[in-house]
């Protein structure tokens, strides 16, 4: 049977270390003062500090099962936290919980139920943080040693200050740190790092693709001019086949994905960086973007789509060619890679062109399409990326493709335009993937299916202000 040792009402100062074999639980509702750096207590068990405690640690606490912290406005300390247990721990409570240094090792994992906030050095020994919406804080003058694809944080971490940071954050299963350098002024940012990326078609020029397999949502709450810098890796996330010059920062804003500029280094096939200027009040999902260096003087009014009897109509109307040598009209059956099957000569007249293009192969469910414009000097652009199906649409608010691989695509008939929150829910009724989606009436929303999703059936939720629609679906992988 477990112990609990209660301090009420008391002052107590901790000369020596304390230890315990038996699991003891110990509340404090009193004044708890560990004085010194050699100074260290021990709990086997669970740690309350209430809300009429006052704890001070300048020494060691070693706690091994769950941590909980009523006491508002508590002091930090110059001592060292110690979360060290053997069975997954918890910080939890009403209040944040703040130490000087701290050392999490446990193998089995901490979940932060409540802030916890650092102000000194924090040693990642064994173990990931997890968190759903509360922070790991770094304060103005800490850090952080000993991160890796084992050991770092799968929530929301938050920096203060004006230091160079890298945040520790990633998936579980690697390490994806983002790092915002350069700062003005002291700064506050939040970053949480997730996967896939949502979206992914809605671009804005010069972008003419984005990386479809992850993105960091970067905060800035408070200060003002930084720079923000990702980086690839590819032999923990596939990187895209593309140049180093076309690399940028790419933020999603206003409904699509836009450049915030950059320079990138580094080796497509192994590692490297991209870093971009930020302003302020910076808030949104960021990712590498890929753009064209260049803009063709020719203008492609529209392209567009129809799947009728086997065979896709397709056609682009274009202003202004000149020196256009040839359109690659390019088919994808994933939304992400592509392979031409046509090229048609440029026109180049300096007059508004009509053109039009019959693709009478069979369709594996979804095909995807799009114009690549190639300049006499090799210089190119994209059109906008459209879908078909042979699946009748017509009768539908929304209609989803079935069965869905690498994306799930969702004609929308609703007649309403704008954000969609989205769910993805298993046979098992757990969260496969969350997030949101920009449609337009009589447009195409594309969510990229959830790397760790299984083939089967699931649940596809959209809800907006205004609707709400559920539909089961297949996923195959």
């Amino acid at each position: 049977m477990n112990k609990i040792l209660s301090i009420i009402a008391a002052s107590v100062f901790l000369l020596s270390s304390v230890t315990a074999t038996a699991q003891i639980d110990l509340q404090n509702s009193g004044i708890l003062y560990i004085n010194g750096s050699s100074d260290i207590l021990y709990i086997n068990g669970n740690f309350t500090n209430t809300s009429a405690a006052a704890l001070t640690n300048n020494g060691s606490i070693y706690i091994k099962g769950t941590l909980t912290n009523n006491q508002a406005s508590m002091a930090t300390g110059a001592g060292t936290l110690y979360l060290n247990g053997t069975i997954a721990q918890s910080v939890t409570g009403t209040q944040p919980f703040k130490t000087n240094n701290l050392i999490t090792d446990n193998t089995a994992g901490i979940t932060l139920n409540i802030n916890l906030s650092i102000s000194g050095a924090h040693t990642y020994t064994n173990g990931l943080i997890t968190s759903a919406s509360n922070y790991l804080i770094y304060e103005a003058g800490s850090s952080y040693t000993g991160a890796t694809d084992a050991r770092h944080a799968t929530g929301w971490v938050k920096k203060i200050g004006t230091t160079n940071f890298a945040f520790p954050v990633g998936d579980a299963t690697y390490l994806r740190s983002a790092a915002v350098i350069n700062l003005a002024t002291s700064s506050e940012f939040n970053v949480h790092y997730y996967t896939p990326t949502a979206n992914v078609f809605n671009l804005t020029a010069p972008l003419v693709q984005v990386n479809s397999r992850e993105y960091w949502q970067i905060d800035e709450i408070s200060g003002t001019n930084a720079q923000v810098q990702l980086n690839w890796d590819n032999s923990k996330v596939a990187f895209d086949n593309v140049l180093i010059s076309e690399i940028r920062v790419g933020v999603y804003t206003g409904g699509s994905w836009k450049s915030a500029g950059g320079s990138a280094t580094g080796n497509i096939a192994t590692t490297g960086t991209v870093t971009s200027f930020i302003g302020n009040a910076l808030a949104g999902p960021m990712t590498f973007g890929y753009a064209a260096d260049f803009v063709l003087p020719l203008k492609i009014i529209g392209f567009t789509a129809d799947r009728k009897n086997s065979t896709t109509y397709l056609h682009w109307t274009t202003a202004d060619e000149k020196d256009i040598d040839r359109f690659e009209i390019e088919r994808s059956y994933d939304g992400s890679n592509f392979s031409s099957i046509n090229k048609t000569p440029g026109r180049n007249s300096g007059l508004p062109e009509n053109y039009n293009y019959e693709d009478h192969s069979p369709l594996q469910g979804v095909a995807y399409y799009r114009i690549k414009a190639i300049e006499t000097n090799g210089k190119y652009i994209y059109t906008k990326i459209v879908a078909v199906s042979e699946t009748n649409i017509s009768n539908n608010l929304f209609t989803v493709i079935n069965p869905a691989r690498n994306v799930i695509t969702i004609f929308n008939k609703s007649g309403v335009d704008g954000e969609f929150k989205y769910r993805l829910i298993n046979a098992a009724g757990q969260m496969a993937g969350e997030g949101n989606v920009s449609m337009v009436s009589n447009g195409i929303g594309v969510i990229p299916v959830p790397g760790n999703a299984a083939t089967g059936m699931y649940i596809l939720e959209l809800v907006n202000n205004r609707m709400q629609f559920k539909q089961k679906i297949i996923i195959e992988k």
